[in-house]
């Protein structure tokens, strides 16, 4: 039997169930981990809610780190004991779990299991934003918004060493300070501040080259008032709720604007994608231009506790869960 939470029907955070499953075995192209990390990210709060479609019941989590136990046939390129991380749609809430080998990403000695663990789902999410949504250049204006959240603080860290100039919007003073120190040149306290005058003063009419939005709907109409012409409109999250239909004549009027909602999962659909994502992040991480910090720790049968905390926004940067 295997410790795991897991979520039988949709729900709050009391959704979250832990309890004991039978132990599966790897089959074709599968390897077992025992696990000593596990990422918690703003995705699984969509599954449990509901927001995502999942088949019931199902074990929550999409992200660990952890040991090779066992390997089943036809695996090539990682054997029993080697140290690997993995984002890999739902079953991280586990103590122990089978997936894909070719979902798997060898972890370097010089990283640590929780920051392994933390650092794959938020931190490849940035390099796609940063490097191939929008490849982010010297001289660049970026927005940023929920500067002081996993992906934000990366986002800032990353954007900063590429030479943009980086605007982030945070909730609180405290916050300001942790994006600051993470790489904001300079931040808005949306809940005193018009972030969008802010912005257009701080760039002096120029506004910006890019915004990266995981708020969602409470700040899609303003993040389309902060982009220059022909800017982008990225958004990669629903913390606020998904956004309405939208009529398409808006981005013609604000200046030929472009918009997309891209996905970790097809940015990463192919092994090869998936491998050169996290090399790159792994580079920057080793190279010290982006730090992954695990402020939270909870034990994995406190995934409720978790879930409202990081609801609630009382969390920052990485959250992990220890098995």
């Amino acid at each position: 039997m295997v410790a795991v939470v897991r979520v039988h029907q949709t729900g709050g955070p009391e959704m979250l169930r832990y309890e004991d499953i039978p132990a599966k075995e790897p089959g074709q192209g599968e390897i077992k981990i025992k696990q000593t990390a596990i990422g918690l990210n703003y995705i699984d709060t969509y599954f449990r809610s509901g927001l995502y479609p999942a088949q019931l019941p199902f074990v929550a989590g999409n992200e660990g780190a952890g040991v090779v136990t066992a390997v089943g046939p036809g695996v090539k390129g990682i054997k029993k004991g080697d140290r690997v991380a993995y984002v890999f749609t739902l079953g991280a809430y586990a103590a122990e779990r089978v997936l894909p080998a070719e979902r798997a990403v060898k972890i370097p000695p010089k990283i640590d299991d929780k920051t392994a663990a933390a650092m794959m789902l938020k931190g490849m999410t940035a390099q796609y934003l940063l490097r191939r949504t929008y490849k982010v250049k010297k001289g660049d204006t970026i927005l940023v918004h929920a500067a002081a959240g996993g992906v934000g603080q990366i986002l800032c860290q990353w954007g900063k060493a590429l030479g943009a100039t980086v605007i982030g919007t945070v909730g609180s003073k405290q916050k300001a300070d942790i994006a600051k120190k993470n790489g904001a040149h300079h931040t808005i306290l949306y809940n005193e501040e018009n972030w969008v005058a802010r912005v257009a003063e701080i760039t002096h009419g120029k506004k910006c080259d890019v915004v990266y939005d995981g708020v969602g709907k409470t700040t899609f109409m303003g993040s389309l008032d902060c982009l220059r012409p022909l800017g982008m409109m990225v958004i990669y999250g629903n913390a606020s709720g998904p956004v309405d239909s939208l009529n398409t004549g808006i981005l013609a009027q604000k200046g030929s604007l472009f918009l997309t909602r891209p996905t970790l999962a097809t940015y990463t659909a192919s092994a090869k994608d998936l491998q050169a994502t996290a090399k790159d992040l792994i580079d920057v991480i080793l190279k010290k231009k982006v730090k992954i910090e695990v402020n939270q720790t909870y034990s994995l049968r406190d995934a409720q506790q978790a879930h409202r905390d990081l609801e609630s926004r009382k969390t920052t940067g990485q959250t992990v869960l220890i098995p």
